[in-house]
């Protein structure tokens, strides 16, 4: 029996029509005289009814069979008893009354319920992945990823871009994460590498002459998993020639705004608002800030450039700062509670953690005492403080600092319930460094990748002081999580060559590397840039989940293994023996 219609393409005004639907058994109910079975396919679910007085054959398969069988009906569409319609569902108010059944295969008992909301081990789900696809929310997950994606080819194919597609073997450049390698058979002792992105080749189509490239590719990074990264996962990548960035931020937000109300009905409002990186840091204590709620950090360096306090003072004087948070309405806090803020500063990096306490008539706090009645008041002035409000500092390093009331203020966020979960905010950062001083290797690194244009302002500072050179680059950040980010390119041979010197690369490293690319730049490169998003991340936020891995549908564990299919897992001594590998023991 072949289908004639999907589940949830019939309604009402249907009624009486002759249908065949086929699909998985989603939950039978016995009533007797009648058996009711919902029949799930991928579009939804219906009611189907088998009564021995429209066909006893029906009827007595219908008896035989259990949850998830697939199998083949043919019936009439019939109106549901009015206390009997369910709102709840698309086809609420119609059932099939069946004169027809074939059960087209059976099922055993699954390993958790097909149903959404599941508390169950994530291993589990993800060992038997196809049926954890079956649940609706996960159908919808996949779903909206279909339509987020197509959007975005669409979009960039009426905006004159090409899709071209990259090497997926490629030449090994680590630089941050490490590459996962892949043995040549052919080349024995030799090793093409997975892209960690299509950087290099995106550069290279601009200098042929494609001027707009996008491409939705797969990426590779060897590297620490969270909630928000896999070993391997997606991203749309795109370039563009003879652009700056204004043309680059431009797109993306029109984009952005088709893809929300394609993906999810939702009007968002460009232009998104832009932050500094240097800014970013000292308001919200990351590059990456959630501006979904306040809680801003306030900078008290100059204002107690004399203070006495000796944790302070030291600080200060070491070049670092002193800032502090205004958990408004927090004086009620227990001392525990303080106790377990200033436990995940120290986990952050702190020293400890400073606090006062504004009460009605009085300041509560160990600290007090070591500044001056005019200094007490400058702080409860810069921070807006009243009675009720709970103050917690920070003092050391810029960075430490940032870092750690950056963790205190999302901690705050979430045990007031600051957060609206509902609420979209997007922000652009800009004006980060280009590169950042490692000290356990004695050299510069790059903060976002090595072929990011410096501000041509302070090309200059290259020579002089590149720790002050800030970089054409630029995030856009959605709710707390950086989604994409980009960069203006280096587009000359020489810049190139002096940036890589300046990460500690020599001419000859730099030539084995990059060769290829360095001569490419000869050959007329025009002035280029571009930006990446993680579809993983997007679809994420889009969907209303918690981890990336809910949106893709063969994820890896957070130890890089897939529990279905058994990978990584060894491989025969033949495979080995053709390329020339000995495995060691640890």
């Amino acid at each position: 029996m072949k289908r004639t219609h999907n589940a949830t393409s019939l309604d009402v005004d249907d009624l009486g029509i002759e249908v065949v639907l086929n699909g998985w058994v989603d939950s039978r109910r016995d009533h007797g005289g009648l058996i009711f079975i919902d029949l799930r396919d991928r579009s939804g679910i219906i009611q189907i009814v088998f009564s021995p007085e429209v066909n006893e054959e029906a009827f007595r398969l219908a008896e035989q069979v259990r949850s998830e069988y697939v199998v083949s009906v043919q019936g009439r569409v019939s109106h549901r008893p009015a206390d009997t319609e369910n709102p709840n569902l698309k086809t609420g108010k119609i059932e099939i009354y069946v004169d027809k059944m074939e059960i087209m295969n059976s099922a055993k008992t699954p390993p958790f319920y097909i149903e959404d909301g599941i508390e169950v081990d994530e291993n589990l789900r993800l060992k038997y992945r196809y049926l954890d696809l079956r649940r609706r929310e996960m159908r919808e997950n996949l779903m909206l990823r279909h339509r987020v994606v197509k959007t975005m080819r669409d979009f960039l194919d009426t905006r004159g871009f090409i899709e071209v597609e990259t090497p997926i073997l490629t030449k090994s450049s680590p630089e941050g994460a490490r590459d996962y390698l892949v043995p040549s058979r052919v080349h024995h002792g030799e090793f093409f590498a997975l892209p960690q992105s299509p950087q290099i080749f995106k550069q290279l189509l601009m200098v042929s002459g494609m001027e707009k490239y996008f491409q939705v590719a797969r990426c590779f990074r060897d590297e620490d998993l969270r909630a928000d990264r896999q070993p391997e996962f997606t991203q749309l990548d795109i370039e563009m020639s003879f652009i700056d960035e204004e043309d680059i931020i431009t797109l993306i937000e029109e984009m952005m705004v088709l893809l929300f109300k394609q993906g999810k009905e939702r009007d968002i409002t460009i232009p998104f608002p832009r932050l500094s990186y240097d800014e970013a840091m000292k308001k919200y204590g990351s590059d990456a800030p959630d501006l979904r709620f306040g809680l801003e950090i306030v900078d008290l360096t100059e204002l107690l450039a004399d203070v006495e306090f000796k944790v302070f003072a030291s600080a200060i004087s070491a070049g670092g700062a002193v800032r502090a948070i205004n958990a408004k309405g927090c004086a009620s806090f227990k001392r525990r509670e303080i106790d377990s803020l200033g436990s995940m500063a120290v986990e952050y990096g702190a020293r400890g953690m400073a606090w006062i306490v504004v009460a009605e008539n009085e300041l509560k706090s160990p600290i007090t005492k070591f500044l001056s009645e005019t200094q007490i008041e400058q702080i409860l002035s810069a921070l807006s403080a009243e009675p009720g409000d709970l103050i917690l500092f920070g003092a050391d390093s810029h960075e430490v600092v940032s870092r750690v009331l950056g963790v205190l203020r999302l901690e705050l966020a979430k045990r007031l319930g600051l957060i609206d979960k509902n609420e979209l905010n997007f922000v652009w950062i800009y004006d980060f460094p280009l590169f950042e001083y490692d000290a356990e290797e004695a050299r510069y690194v790059a903060v976002h990748h090595m072929f990011t244009s410096p501000r041509l302002s302070d090309l200059d500072l290259l020579d002089s002081n590149p720790g002050a050179v800030k970089a054409r680059a630029y995030d856009l950040v959605l709710n707390g999580t950086e989604i994409g980010g980009g960069s203006i390119r280096i587009h000359r041979r020489d810049w190139q060559e002096k940036v890589f010197s300046l990460l500690g690369m020599s001419m000859d490293e730099a030539r084995d590397k990059f060769g290829y690319m360095l001569d490419a730049f000869e050959f007329g490169t025009p002035p280029h840039g571009g930006v990446a998003f993680g579809i993983d991340r997007l679809i994420m936020i889009m969907g209303g989940r918690s981890s990336i891995r809910d949106v893709i549908a063969f994820p890896k564990t957070q130890s890089a293994a897939c529990p279905l299919t058994d990978a990584p897992s060894a491989v025969s001594s033949k495979q080995l023996r053709e390329l020339a590998l000995k495995i060691r023991d640890k």
